[in-house]
């Protein structure tokens, strides 16, 4: 009796054993109340699965946009503007949230379609429309002025240069030497008065000589010669950099209503359905017969400093040609230069001055390619359509 009861006892012993080795060895699954969703828990040295993160949902407002471009001066209707859910964030700060703050109203500018209404683009007075001023003013940096001066396909860089790019601008000028008192080109023309003896005196007027009196010994006697020019007196050229990184504002004419961005297209005139087309015969051989060549710019506008718009025009005052040199897009520094001369030209690159020669080649070299001795270069010819004789 007692042998069964142990070994109950043993077996019972037994069980209760392995249950805790069972227990012991189990992985513990309590989640940690300071888990923050999408760390990973660890809980007895051992990693647990990666919580997904949430989305935080942005703030959103609703706003009044324009549905359709409505024209500066036109009175808002209500098909005109409706409700758009923007970033609050990102929503302009004098965005309007009420559709009766809006309809009504009259725009002092040109609102493109799914644009903001904002306070600055509605008034109630026609008044207003007139305080908007062009597109220009307000592109322009502060502390700058506008200023505008005459191109060609020279001196803007074969019309590469666009509204938005940075120029140098390069002078030209031609100094010659002047009389102080007259301020005339030198030299003077010469008067010479002689008076006869007798006892009327007769008065004999030469001249005017242009040039000067020298004394030279002829045959044992010194002798006063009137040494002139032959030819008018040769300008001294000098170039140099003047004003740095000007911005562009426009090239060309501005549109007659000052508006630079979102200027549409100008919708063509349909033709009355009882005129036909007129198509243009080509000429007799089949050639197509000549257009003409499309107008270019004429006159460009600069944004610059009130000392250099002041400058521009003086340039623009003495017709000092400006040249326009176009600066990389990244590029905002200034460099130093030098004027450049015909001594500047011939010390930095070498050129030395030819000797005289008791010969030379035949015929006489006078010009080279375009430049002409005693003719003037036309830097923007005209280009005129050729005419096409019409056939009989």
């Amino acid at each position: 009796m007692n042998r069964r009861i142990l070994l109950i006892v043993v077996f019972i012993a037994v069980i209760v054993i392995g249950v805790g080795l069972f227990l012991s060895t189990r992985p513990r699954t309590t989640p940690n109340p300071n888990t923050t969703p999408g760390a990973t828990q660890v809980v007895s040295g051992q990693p647990e699965a990666t919580l997904p993160p949430t989305n935080t949902p942005l703030p959103m407002v609703d706003i009044i946009v324009a549905v359709q471009p409505i024209n500066r001066g036109q009175i808002i209707t209500p098909d005109m503007v409706d409700y758009r859910s923007w970033p609050e964030q990102s929503a302009p700060l004098s965005a309007i949230t009420d559709m009766e703050s809006v309809v009504g109203k009259i725009a002092r500018t040109d609102i493109y379609r799914e644009s903001p209404i904002t306070n600055v683009v509605i008034t109630e007075n026609l008044n207003d429309l007139g305080a908007v001023g062009s597109d220009a003013a307000a592109v322009l940096p502060a502390g700058t002025r506008m200023i505008s001066v005459p191109i060609d396909r020279i001196t803007s860089g074969a019309y590469a240069i666009q509204p938005g790019d940075r120029v140098d601008a390069i002078i030209s000028l031609l100094y010659v030497d002047v009389d102080e008192d007259f301020q005339s080109i030198l030299p003077n023309d010469l008067y010479m008065f002689v008076l006869s003896g007798g006892e009327e005196a007769a008065l004999t007027l030469f001249g005017p000589f242009d040039g000067r009196f020298e004394s030279q010994p002829i045959a044992g006697q010194t002798a006063s010669i009137l040494v002139a020019p032959h030819e008018d007196v040769r300008p001294r050229l000098t170039t140099q950099m003047t004003i740095q990184n000007a911005l562009v504002v426009y090239v060309g004419d501005f549109p007659e209503n000052g508006r630079m961005f979102g200027a549409s297209e100008p919708t063509p005139v349909p033709l009355p359905t009882d005129v036909e087309p007129v198509e243009e015969e080509p000429v007799a051989d089949g050639t197509p017969r000549a257009t003409a060549a499309p107008t270019r710019p004429d006159i460009i506008s600069l944004a610059v400093s009130p000392q250099e718009a002041v400058t521009m025009t003086y340039f623009v005052e003495a017709k000092i040609p400006v040249t326009f040199a176009l600066r990389p897009a990244n590029e905002t520094g200034t460099q130093s230069t030098q004027q450049v001369t015909l001594d500047y030209i011939m010390s930095s690159y070498a050129i030395q001055l030819p000797a005289r020669r008791p010969f030379s080649i035949e015929p006489a070299i006078r010009s080279i390619r375009q430049l002409i001795a005693g003719e003037t270069i036309e830097l923007r010819p005209s280009i005129e359509p050729t005419a096409v004789p019409e056939e009989e």
